[in-house]
C-alpha cells in the first residue's frame, strides 16, 4: 500500500495529491513550512513547530485554514493512516492557486498538505566519527531582506549553498552573513564548545532559531554547561575544543574538520556526546502521543 498525503482536509494516496502549475507556492516560492520529527509514535515538539509555522504564515499574512489544534490532529492522523511510528513529517502551507501575477490577493486559498515518510540526513558513520564541512561562498540573506524567522519555501539561498558543498565533496555547507560571521549550515544550526562553554551564533546575525538548536540550550543548561549565544569568525570555529550541528533532521551531528583544520581531537568531543544522549532520552518524553 502506497503513502497516504493529508491535501486539503483529506488524506489521499501520494500518487493522487496534486498541487497545481498555479499554485503560488510552486511558481514564487510564496508558503511556509515545517519539517518535525516523530520517535516511537511521540510527535517530537509539534506544539513548538506549530507555533513557529503560524508566525511564518501571519508574517507573509496567509491565514491558515485549520487552527493550532486541527493542524496538529492532521499530523496525527497522517502519521496513523502511514502506520509510521519513527517518521518525518513535512508540513506545508502555500499561498494557493492564484494567476501568473505576483499579486497575492489573487489566490483565494491557502493549499495544505502534510507528507510523513522517513528520512536519512547523513550517513550513520558521521553520529560515531564525526563530519567534514566547508565555508562556501555564497553568504546567508540579508536578514533585513528576508527574515530568517520566516521557515518560507524559498530555499535558493541554503541550495546554492548546498551545491557548493556536493562541488566540494562534503555533506554540509558553512554560510557566513554578508559581515563575514559565521551563521549557519544550508539546514541546520552550529554550535562550539570552547574552554567547557557551549557557543552559538545569535538569531540577529541572520539565523533561523532552530527548534533542535533551542532544545540543545535548554540541556546544557540542565547539565550545567555554560550557553552563550555571541558573535563568532571562522578562526574561532577552527580553533574549537568541539563542534556540532543540529537540526530536525540532522538532529546533532558531530563536525570534526572545518575547512581542512582538524577540530579538537579530531572526534566527537565529550559534551557533543552528553547532549547527544540527552537529546535521544527527551525524544521520548517530548511531545504528542499519537500511538
Amino acid at each position: 500500500m502506497g503513502l497516504k498525503v493529508y491535501f486539503n482536509g483529506k488524506l489521499v494516496d501520494a500518487s493522487e495529491a496534486h498541487v497545481s502549475v498555479y499554485d503560488h507556492g510552486l511558481l514564487y516560492g510564496d508558503g511556509v513550512f515545517e519539517g518535525i520529527r516523530s520517535y516511537n509514535g511521540l510527535v517530537f515538539k509539534l506544539k513548538e513547530h506549530a507555533d513557529r509555522l503560524f508566525e511564518s504564515a501571519h508574517t507573509l499574512m496567509i491565514k491558515i485554514p485549520l487552527s493550532k489544534e486541527e493542524l496538529i490532529q492532521a499530523v496525527v492522523a497522517t502519521l496513523k493512516a502511514n502506520k509510521l511510528t519513527n517518521a518525518y513529517i513535512r508540513l506545508v502551507i502555500t499561498r494557493g492557486v492564484g494567476d501568473l501575477g505576483l499579486d497575492p490577493r489573487k489566490c483565494s486559498q491557502p493549499t495544505v498538505f502534510i507528507i510523513a515518510d522517513k528520512i536519512v540526513l547523513y550517513p550513520e558513520r558521521i553520529y560515531k566519527e564525526g563530519m567534514e564541512i566547508i565555508t562556501v561562498p555564497t553568504p546567508r540573506n540579508l536578514p533585513e531582506a528576508l527574515n530568517p524567522q520566516i521557515k518560507s519555501l524559498n530555499y535558493l539561498n541554503n541550495i546554492l549553498a548546498k551545491i557548493e558543498a556536493v562541488n566540494g565533496g562534503v555533506e554540509e555547507a558553512l554560510m557566513l552573513n554578508p559581515h563575514g560571521y559565521v551563521a549557519e549550515c544550508t539546514g541546520d544550526n552550529i554550535f562550539i564548545v570552547k574552554k567547557g562553554t557551549l557557543i552559538t551564533p545569535p538569531a540577529y546575525v541572520g539565523i533561523l532559531k532552530g527548534i533542535t538548536r533551542g532544545c540543545v540550550m535548554e540541556l546544557a543548561g540542565s547539565a550545567r554547561i555554560p550557553v552563550k549565544e555571541q558573535m563568532m569568525t571562522r578562526h574561532d570555529l577552527f580553533n574549537a575544543e568541539e563542534c556540532f550541528l543540529t537540526g530536525t533532521a540532522a538532529e546533532i551531528a558531530p563536525v570534526v574538520r572545518i575547512d581542512g583544520r582538524v577540530i579538537g581531537e579530531g572526534r566527537p568531543g565529550k559534551v557533543t556526546l552528553r547532549l547527544m544522549r540527552d537529546f535521544r532520552r527527551i525524544t521520548k518524553t517530548a511531545g504528542v502521543r499519537y500511538r
